[in-house]
């Protein structure tokens, strides 16, 4: 039992700090996602700065890299905490060893001097040999060699408990570097994300300026995006007005698709949603509502849309100067809209991550490069964020 005990506690003093560690490593995996996405929207600013004009293209990047810098910032926060975590658990650790450690250094002192006073007053011949039989000599060379034996695994534990002890100092000592490290990381971002609201502020008041022309806009980007729902919409309902029963190979497809919900690929190799699914108010104008029947993803100039699951080409089409792909899944539809140039064609079957075009960069919208992805369970409009990957 006492063994057993010993075990688990070992066990424990190793374990826990490993697990700590682990939340460390995975919020560590966030920061460096996150700061791929930054990364990636700055991208993006660099090529707007070709106008030096505040656009609201301009305004929702930047709302789009406050967003990642507060999740970034909250990041580091849980970064912190858990290194504290793990500091306090290995100090603790550390404590116990030393206690341990002082438990066996006496006992071993005792054992020590018990041994010297035994062999003051009786040598340890004198005592195996003036055993009466044969039998009791036996017992005390056995007594002799396991007390022996005692000895030898006392100082074992006691160099064992001394190398850990270096062990965790050992760790202690990284973990106070990380958590330097990761302090000077989180003043760094609350200075990036300050100077990010300040700019955001500027750019609100100098957009609120421009109301009647960014107003006319807005409703010539309506209407061209109600006209593209309503030429999707009426070809999914010629598409599917016709029941007829899915190929086994189309149930095989849908099956797929469907199994596959929360954990599609992107339509797009890198980005951000730059516009989500549903209703929402305007970033500088709260009253006005946009309700969007897709998302939208913005990236960089020159980049590709994708298929996000394999499928047919069902329909390719122009529509606002730009083309338009939707892609059938047995009874699953997706839909990709703004693309200057295609590399697919009506009819082809396509496989998951397959390049359909190019996405259209429009030099009248700060250089915006935007794609909008939509997804259809025959006739019905899904939200394509529960779909794709989180």
């Amino acid at each position: 039992m006492k063994r057993i005990i010993i075990i688990l506690a070992l066990f424990f003093y190793a374990s826990t700090p490993l697990l700590l560690s682990q939340d460390v490593e995975s919020l560590q995996q966030q920061q460096r996602q996150l700061e791929q996405q930054i990364a990636t929207t700055n991208k993006m600013l660099e090529q707007t700065k070709s106008n030096k004009k505040v656009t609201l293209n301009k305004l929702e990047l930047l709302n789009q890299n406050i967003a990642t810098q507060r999740k970034l910032v909250k990041n580091i926060n849980n970064e912190i905490t858990a290194l504290n975590k793990e500091m306090n658990q290995l100090q603790s650790n550390k404590s116990k060893l030393q206690s341990e450690l002082i438990v066996l250094q006496e006992d071993y002192a005792e054992l020590v001097r018990q041994t010297h006073y035994a062999q003051t007053h009786q040598s340890p011949f004198i005592f195996l040999f003036s055993a009466s039989t044969f039998q009791q000599l036996v017992r005390r060379l056995r007594y002799m060699q396991e007390f022996g034996q005692y000895r030898q695994a006392q100082i074992a534990k006691i160099t064992n408990k001394q190398e850990a002890i270096e062990h965790q100092n050992d760790l202690l000592a990284a973990n106070k570097k990380a958590k330097q490290k990761t302090l000077k990381a989180q003043q760094l971002e609350q200075d990036k994300l300050a100077r990010s609201e300040r700019q955001q502020k500027a750019m609100l008041e100098e957009l609120k300026k421009q109301e009647k022309t960014l107003k006319a806009q807005l409703n010539k980007q309506q209407k061209a995006v109600a006209d593209l729902n309503a030429k999707i919409d009426n070809l999914i309902r010629q598409q599917t007005q016709t029941k007829t029963a899915l190929t086994p190979e189309q149930q095989l497809i849908a099956g797929g698709f469907e199994k596959n919900k929360g954990r599609l690929p992107w339509p797009i190799e890198s980005g951000n949603i730059s516009g989500h699914f549903g209703k929402h108010a305007h970033p500088v104008y709260k009253e006005v509502i946009i309700d969007n029947k897709g998302i939208y993803l913005q990236t960089t100039s020159g980049a590709t849309a994708r298929a996000v699951y394999e499928g047919t080409i069902s329909s390719c089409f122009v529509m606002n100067n730009t083309y338009a792909v939707i892609i059938q899944h047995g009874n699953y539809r997706t839909v990709y809209s703004g693309l200057s140039k295609l590399q697919v064609k009506q009819g082809q079957h396509v496989d998951t991550k397959q390049t359909i075009g190019t996405i259209y960069t429009n030099p009248e919208e700060d250089n915006k490069t935007e794609l909008y992805f939509q997804i259809y369970q025959d006739r019905n409009i899904l939200n394509p964020e529960q779909w794709i990957l989180k």
